[in-house]
């Protein structure tokens, strides 16, 4: 029961020490979009996490901005990107998608923002515990966090996969349906057209003959 007590309250205290936000956003043609993030401590980790689910080539411009306009990272016509970056300078960040590139595609992009304290929670004291055993733990807990972040990381490529193959089914569909529409079309109007010249040569036989 303490042991159980003593892993909750320092998953606890390591959870606090993070800060996240998760989203998808609907990026419009001809859009730029961006998203803040203030950061409050010297040398705090921050995880810039972007994925373009569908739309167009699958790809964004995006540019990563820290306090003062200085451009910390940026690229062009990318599909995803997972970086981390130590800030180097308190206040707000800034992260931005441009689509301007495209005249019609709306684009999907799913993306992480997170600020991490790398600060190491204390462990509560409990009698009887050396510290060696104290020590173990927290290294255990710290290393079954980190593979819990990277099981998430990759359910979140996965899931991007998924995603931009089911986007391209979608389209192929489109398109043999459409490609559908106008063979019969041509269908149609080849048979109108070929009974409108056969009438047309009877007639003018018949006109002959008379």
């Amino acid at each position: 029961m303490h042991f159980a007590t003593l892993v909750i309250g320092l998953l606890a205290t390591v959870v606090s020490t993070v800060s996240a936000t998760a989203l998808t956003y609907k990026l419009e043609a001809n859009e730029k979009a961006c998203f803040h993030t203030y950061v409050d401590q010297l040398n705090s980790k921050v995880a810039f996490y972007f994925a373009v689910q569908s739309g167009g080539s699958f790809d964004v411009d995006y540019s990563v901005t820290g306090p003062g306009g200085k451009v910390i990272m940026s690229d062009t016509k990318e599909r995803q990107g997972d970086f981390v970056f130590t800030a180097q300078s308190i206040g707000e960040y800034q992260f931005c998608f441009n689509n301007e590139m495209s005249t019609f595609a709306e684009k999907y992009v799913d993306f992480e923002i997170a600020v991490e304290h790398e600060e190491r929670a204390q462990l509560p004291s409990k009698q009887g515990a050396s510290p060696e055993q104290a020590s173990a733990l927290e290294e255990s807990i710290f290393k079954l966090s980190a593979q819990l972040s990277t099981i998430s990381r990759n359910q979140k490529y996965f899931r991007t996969r998924e995603n931009r193959n089911f986007s391209t089914v979608r389209s192929t569909e489109r398109r043999i349906f459409n490609f559908s529409v106008i063979e019969g079309l041509m269908m149609v109007s080849m048979a109108g057209l070929q009974v409108f010249v056969v009438r047309f040569f009877f007639q003018g036989a018949r006109k002959g003959y008379v």
